[in-house]
């Protein structure tokens, strides 16, 4: 079976590695085409590097849109020069669904891995998605719904990130681990997978860190988890001369997690993440003014944070643009190092957020959902065996 698979994001790029992996316990001779990161090209992806097209806000696209365009036409080019099997989306929706259209002028089966969040914003794409897509594979049991109604075919198969964001130790084995003093306050800081991200909401936190040590009056490990499109040089002209303990701990976003008691997190899946591993965090979102702008105009949810989306309330405290302050974050952050019961209510909330997501095994189902689409049923033997293989070597994104 030949697959073109696309996804644009480090998030993507994650989730689109799990599945290779899974389509491949299933028949090891399919083939990959398409654009993602490291993680799929390290499972086989030939093509193009997804760095060169992602990008956070909707002005900030501008900035890219040569490399955008780029990208598009040599996928075309993919797509018009060999045959195959199916299209397999992966979020990253205005340019997926633009190339849905050009799988399905070619007759090709479109089938879309975690749904654009059409629940969230600009809610009238379903229409789009109902002429253009085939098979619709969502990570969220409420999305089943909303597409069934518009007539699109539509599997949940739950949410990847239960196999991945998994910590087996307490909070002190973790700090042991990691060489953290087990007896310290440890406040982890997530600031995003872009650069423009980092930009704007590392010195941000920083600040913050400063304040809540001098209202907590001792000395505050700091440990940053940085994405792997995040290199130390980049970091290092934020970090240098803060006064903070600041540790930069890559590929151990986990442990780092259950370690500390407290996060401050860029709103995007890491903030999925920190929920599965429990730890109390703030949510902070920061694009450009026009990007801002242009998104309260789209946005149908009274929260940007996924925890809180998905439970319907305000589970963790987020912070939006203008609010994105130093004191606002050390505050909210000093009360939950400070207050038992606003902490206990917090870990109450991320809880029934981790049952909210299912069970283990949605590679697996995704990649059964595809071969059945495509091929029919997989083998039995598959069918019968239990997750995903191998899933411990993939460790935490944020984007």
């Amino acid at each position: 079976m030949d697959i073109l698979m696309i996804s644009g994001e480090e998030s993507g790029d994650l989730h689109g590695s799990l599945l290779m992996r899974a389509l491949r316990e299933i028949d090891p001779g399919i083939r990959v085409m398409g654009m993602g990161g490291e993680r799929m090209r390290a499972e086989g992806l030939e093509g193009i590097d997804s760095r060169e097209v992602s990008v956070v806000g909707i002005a900030e696209v501008f900035e890219k849109v040569p490399s955008i365009i780029n990208a598009f036409r040599r996928l075309k080019g993919f797509l018009r020069n060999r045959r195959f099997d199916c299209v397999v989306l992966i979020d990253f929706p205005d340019f997926n669904l633009l190339f849905a259209g050009e799988a399905k002028k070619r007759g090709v089966p479109v089938i879309y891995y975690i749904s654009p969040q059409v629940w969230a914003w600009r809610r009238g794409r379903i229409k789009k998605i109902a002429r253009l897509v085939d098979k619709m594979l969502v990570v969220f049991p409420f999305e089943v719904e909303l597409y069934r109604a518009s007539g699109v075919d539509v599997e949940y198969v739950g949410h990847p990130l239960v196999d991945i964001a998994v910590c087996e130790m307490t909070q002190r084995e973790a700090r042991r681990f990691l060489g953290i003093p087990e007896d310290s306050t440890v406040i982890a800081l997530l600031p995003g997978s872009r650069k423009d991200e980092v930009r704007r909401l590392l010195p941000v936190m920083l600040d913050a860190g400063r304040l809540i040590q001098n209202r907590l009056k001792k000395g505050i490990h700091f440990v940053l988890s940085p994405a792997d499109s995040i290199d130390d040089r980049f970091l290092s002209t934020f970090l240098k001369d803060t006064g903070l303990d600041v540790r930069v701990l890559r590929e151990r976003m986990y442990e780092l997690l259950r370690a500390s008691d407290a996060a401050v997190v860029a709103s995007g899946t890491a903030t999925l993440e920190t929920s599965l591993i429990g730890t109390p965090m703030v949510i902070v979102y920061m694009v450009s003014y026009i990007s801002y702008l242009i998104g309260r105009l789209m946005i149908g949810v009274s929260h940007i944070g996924l925890p809180n989306i998905i439970a319907g309330r305000t589970v963790v405290p987020e912070f939006i643009q203008g609010e994105v302050t130093p004191e606002n974050i050390s505050k909210e952050i000093v009360d939950i190092l400070v207050d038992p019961e606003r902490r206990e209510s917090i870990s109450q909330g991320l809880e029934g957020i981790r049952s909210g997501l299912g069970r283990s095994g949605a590679p697996r189902r995704a990649a059964i959902a595809i071969y059945r689409t495509v091929k029919g049923s997989p083998p039995e033997g598959f069918l019968r065996e239990g997750g995903l293989r191998s899933s411990e070597n993939y460790r935490g994104v944020e984007a």
